[in-house]
């Protein structure tokens, strides 16, 4: 009996080990679920905290040819593109992403939105700006195509003033700038132009309107914090026109804001206007404000854009030369694609000839 009543209590003493350590396991998996759902509770959450500070990443590359339409165009059997950069407000989550990914910024709020100016406002001040660099493309373009196209200049307007910066508390959004020492200026990139004639420290006059009533400032160029090598007067400037042009063109590009799509534009425009096709089959990509005189000027997040060029497959790429000047758009796009090994090549331009000379001058037929 003892015998039995010991094996017994072994097997009792055995099935209790069992369902102790099956507990244990059940209630790790328990603790660990929890730990996953909290893990899963706080990263939703943080995803809601909103950081001073956007990211910046590699875009797309939007080819033109299906948004832009001239009338009874020539057709092409490559492609032109414009590049984008993806812009977000940063939370937590995408702020330590963007720490450990290449080609990713992490860039202060003010850098794209004026003190007290909504999401919204950003981007209505964005898409006009786009408007207006469509409409330095159409007549740019058709300049150079020797079409008809009129055009005409109700005067340059302040859209928006950066804080810090001597227009701050000079100049107003709406003032319409009508001098510039003495100079006026027919658009809002010319009278930039003007002004990256000046270093920091100059002083240039400046003569507005508001409300009927001219007033004048004397103001001295600044550094902009975001960019040391660059000074200016830190106001954001739209021009008020009105342009026709013969055959039409229709312009089908939405939600894609800022200037930097010029350049591009007035290619695709010039291409359909012209019967020799510029492409010659090539994928060609590019960046650059343009004016209405064909000057190619500066951008932003050119690294980021070269990268997307080269993920699309893009030939070419064109990249603001800056008329050489040293860190210059066009030595940083150089450097990146040979970082990241692209086979693009990068041809620097100053101006839409440029463009259209190295195409014409330099490139086969694919």
């Amino acid at each position: 009996m003892w015998i039995h009543a010991g094996r017994a209590n072994e097997t009792d003493l055995l099935s209790a080990v069992i369902l102790k350590k099956e507990g244990y396991v059940f209630m790790q998996k328990i603790r660990l679920i929890r730990i996953a759902l909290l893990v899963i509770i706080l990263g939703a959450a943080l995803t809601f905290v909103k950081l001073p500070y956007y990211i910046t990443e590699p875009g797309e590359a939007t080819e033109l040819n299906p948004l832009i339409k001239v009338e009874d165009g020539y057709p092409e059997k490559g492609s032109f593109s414009l590049m984008t950069v993806k812009v977000g407000p940063a939370n937590p989550i995408t702020y330590l992403w963007a720490k450990m990914r290449p080609y990713h910024e992490i860039l202060p709020e003010d850098n794209f939105k004026q003190k007290g100016e909504s999401d919204q406002e950003y981007m209505k001040r964005q898409l006009q700006m786009m408007r207006d660099s469509q409409e330095n493309a159409m007549i740019a373009a058709y300049k150079r195509a020797g079409k008809k196209v009129s055009y005409t200049s109700n005067g340059v307007y302040a859209m928006a003033v950066v804080d810090g910066m001597p227009a701050k508390g000079k100049i107003e959004v709406g003032d319409q700038i009508k001098k510039v020492d003495g100079k006026t200026f027919q658009s809002a990139e010319r009278l930039v132009r003007y002004i990256e004639t000046k270093k920091a420290g100059d002083s240039v006059e400046v003569v507005i309107k508001r409300d009927k009533k001219e007033m004048s400032f004397g103001l001295k160029l600044k550094t902009f914090k975001e960019d040391p090598d660059r000074a200016g007067l830190g106001v954001s400037l739209i021009t008020d026109r009105n342009v026709k042009v013969k055959p039409d063109v229709n312009m089908d590009i939405e939600n894609i804001g800022g200037p930097s799509a010029g350049l591009m534009m007035s290619m695709e425009i010039y291409n359909q206007l012209t019967k020799e096709d510029e492409t010659k089959g090539h994928h060609i990509a590019g960046t650059g404000t343009i004016d209405d005189e064909g000057k190619v000027g500066p951008i932003g997040g050119i690294s980021q854009k070269i990268v997307a060029a080269d993920r699309a497959g893009a030939d070419i790429f064109f990249a603001p030369n800056e008329g050489g000047r040293k860190g210059s758009n066009y030595e940083e796009a150089v450097k990146t694609a040979k970082d990241i090994k692209s086979a693009m090549k990068i041809v620097p331009v100053d101006t839409m000839d440029d463009a259209i000379h190295y195409l014409e001058k330099k490139v086969k037929s694919a």
